[in-house]
């Protein structure tokens, strides 16, 4: 305990030394004046920084770096990121925290929603951009490196849109006293996978809730097509099944996945995928679970994705850029189809490799879904067509909104016109009010994941398990009911896993490592992820979007080295949103000497 308190102190008189000095709350809503000295004296420049509350250490550190480099720093702090993305949306920022984690583990999903015009999320118009991230989509491992590094020049180092800012680490902390901790899966991309949980003592798996925490209480959307944000990107991932899986290192498998298993055919533009037949979609009757009796199939499969890649199929579609290489989804019923096309890499059929490990194999296809039976040999398989050989699609279909719905359901819900819809009127699938106590709450989820969202309010969000999800298989959901908590700040989360509130706080700060660790009757679990923060440059109006000089006076101002020793080296350096995946040898260093240059050439030019 000496050495820690030593330890403490120490990086205490460093970090106020280096002048990174992290303010107190009350401090960080007064004026700093910048500093008068020879490296910095120019002409102040006003520039307002947008972030949620629950990043004020990062927008302290900012504020401070900036300030000392001659500009006068307005703080927009947020409470939620409902809020937050409102003053975005208007304009309401020159700079804004930002953050993006992927989630498929490959670096096309990195840029592509971000950067890319007319992205899901990008604000940005840049056709050498577009090229790029194009150009690389369509190359292997080997060849994009090169083609991501000039991704990099031009997004950070030619025009400074985003200035990085940190890789974090993805950690959890789990209450070993609780829960089987062998049983807590942590992933380098996918969200928290909670059917293979199970309590320490397994007797509680029907009796007691597994309760986990969240910040957001306002959930995006529950169509897992209409939001990809941190409120429903777990909820959505453990409530509907994918074709394909991520493992826990990003490798793509059939485990947990709606697919027996998957082959690229030779070209790389056709992917097959052979079905499940013990996947129902579950419901809601008063507050229950009950098991539909409707198979997941083939001919939800096509309506899922054909909905994903459309980006007219909704309003407020969130996440078609993600699926805009699938050319085609369809059934296949010829059989001698699939012995007809060579796979991918290796000199055997499309339907040797589909055949790889099937208990049975497959002898008969099927249209109708309530036909198949695998332990017969009848199945169902779907083939997907790209636009252009696209190896990186999996890693897309592995993702959340790649989830598959209830094409009766949905339909049945969803028949209000796309281009005159009235959000005071109309009611879409998946609307968060419709399963949110209250008037409103008429639960209409059909889910084909291994849990279902029962009801919400402010407090929490009760899930329970989908009583026709691969039954009596290891795969079948082990704890019946799943309460997710809404407690947006860190402080408080961590003080209900420390008095057993909550069983298990995922994405735990860095700065709290040390308070997990000294709990015995916490286990920490920490792995380097793909999640990168970075302050995202206003480039739609205000003076950002017209200066590339003043823009890049921003980029020299980050010092990394300072935010790091902050986190105590908890965090990692980043150049891009590519950085976790993709090494292209960029780095990012403060440079005051930059900043005055780049400032004085924005103010001789005003």
């Amino acid at each position: 305990m000496k050495k820690r308190t030593l330890f403490a102190l120490v990086l205490i008189l460093v970090l106020v030394i280096s002048g990174c000095n992290v303010k107190t709350k009350t401090e960080s809503q007064e004026e700093i004046k910048p500093s008068d000295t020879s490296e910095t004296a120019t002409k102040a420049v006003d520039i307002e920084l947008l972030a949620m509350s629950s990043s004020e250490n990062d927008v302290n550190i900012i504020r401070d770096q900036l300030t000392k480099n001659g500009f006068n720093v307005k703080l927009n702090l947020q409470p939620d990121y409902g809020s937050f993305k409102s003053q975005q949306d208007a304009g309401n920022y020159d700079i804004a925290v930002s953050s993006w984690t992927t989630v498929t583990g490959n670096p096309d999903y990195a840029v592509r929603s971000l950067f890319k015009t007319g992205g899901d999320y990008s604000i940005l118009a840049d056709q050498e951009i577009d090229k790029l991230i194009d150009q690389a989509a369509t190359q292997t491992p080997d060849e994009y490196k090169a083609t991501y590094k000039q991704l990099e020049d031009r997004l950070v180092t030619d025009q400074a849109y985003i200035a990085p800012l940190y890789i974090s680490l993805k950690s959890q902390a789990v209450n070993k006293d609780i829960l089987n901790v062998d049983t807590v899966r942590l992933s380098k991309s996918r969200a928290l996978a909670w059917e293979p949980i199970e309590f320490k003592d397994s007797s509680k798996n029907s009796k007691d809730p597994l309760i986990l925490t969240q910040a957001a209480a306002v959930l995006t959307s529950l169509d897992p097509i209409k939001g990809n944000d941190g409120s429903i990107n777990q909820i959505n991932t453990n409530m509907y099944v994918r074709l394909v899986n991520l493992t826990d290192d990003d490798q793509l498998t059939a485990d947990g996945s709606l697919s027996r298993n998957f082959t690229i055919a030779d070209g790389n533009s056709e992917y097959y995928f052979v079905l499940r037949d013990d996947i129902n979609f579950a419901k809601i009757e008063n507050k229950k679970a009950v098991d539909t009796g409707e198979r997941v199939g083939a001919d939800d499969v096509i309506f899922s994705l054909d909905r994903a890649k459309n980006k007219d199929s909704v309003p407020d579609h969130r996440t078609y850029s993600l699926h805009e290489h699938i050319k085609q989804a369809e059934l296949v019923t010829d059989l001698s189809s699939l012995e007809a096309v060579k796979q991918s890499g290796g000199s055997g059929t499309v339907l040797e490799a589909l055949n790889q490990g099937l208990d049975s194999d497959i002898k008969e296809l099927v249209s109708d879904k309530n036909q198949a039976d695998n332990g017969a040999g009848k199945y169902q398989v779907v083939k997907v067509t790209t636009t252009e050989p696209f190896p990186q699609v999996l890693n897309y279909l592995a993702h959340q909104s790649a989830g598959i719905v209830s094409k009766k359901q949905v339909e049945s819900i969803n028949t209000y016109d796309v281009a005159s819809f009235d959000v005071n009127k109309d009611i879409p699938y998946g609307d968060q009010n419709t399963v949110t106590e209250g008037a409103s709450y008429n639960n209409t989820l059909y889910t084909s994941g291994p849990y279902i969202l029962s009801y919400k309010n402010d407090y929490e969000g009760v899930f329970l398990k989908n009583p026709g999800y691969r039954k009596g298989s290891d795969f079948a959901p082990k704890i019946d009911q799943v309460n997710v908590r809404f407690i947006a700040d860190a402080d408080s989360a961590l003080s209900a896993l420390r008095s057993s509130e909550i069983h298990l706080y995922y994405g735990v700060p860095e700065t709290k490592y040390d308070i997990i660790q000294n709990d015995s009757k916490l286990q920490l679990q920490s792995i380097p992820s793909n999640a990168v923060s970075y302050l995202l440059f206003n480039t739609a109006n205000r003076e950002v979007a017209k200066s590339s000089d003043l823009r890049k006076a921003v980029l020299y101002s980050i010092n990394q080295d300072e935010i790091l020793q902050f986190y105590k080296n908890n965090k990692i350096k980043a150049y891009s949103t590519v950085s976790p995946l993709v090494q292209t040898g960029n780095e990012l260093k403060a440079d005051p000497a930059k900043v005055k240059e780049f400032l004085s050439n924005y103010n001789a030019s005003k």
